[in-house]
């Protein structure tokens, strides 16, 4: 899924930070729980890897409830987009 950006109005971007790209492509939270992983998307307020909706365990969504960091990026190859979990739309 490639997708261009929707909601660049969306108020939820002054929490994005830079944030380095992940150094292992895998749901650390699914590794410890043996739990399989569809893709993977990184916070980018604190960098933290999880993995997506259509993952069993959903962990990226789970972060943004905890922490309000609710903006992820795509860490797919050949995908560049963004998604506000708050707002549920492209950013």
């Amino acid at each position: 899924m490639t997708a261009g950006p929707v909601g660049v109005d969306d108020p939820h971007l002054e929490i994005v930070r830079p944030v380095p790209p992940p150094a292992r492509h895998v749901c650390p939270e699914c590794m410890v729980l043996g739990t399989p992983w569809v893709h993977l998307r990184q916070c980018l307020t604190c960098g933290q890897v999880g993995c997506c909706d259509s993952s069993p365990m959903r962990h990226a969504r789970a972060h943004a409830a905890a922490t309000s960091h609710v903006v992820v990026r795509s860490i797919e190859p050949g995908e560049e987009w963004r998604w506000c979990y708050a707002d549920e739309q492209f950013v």
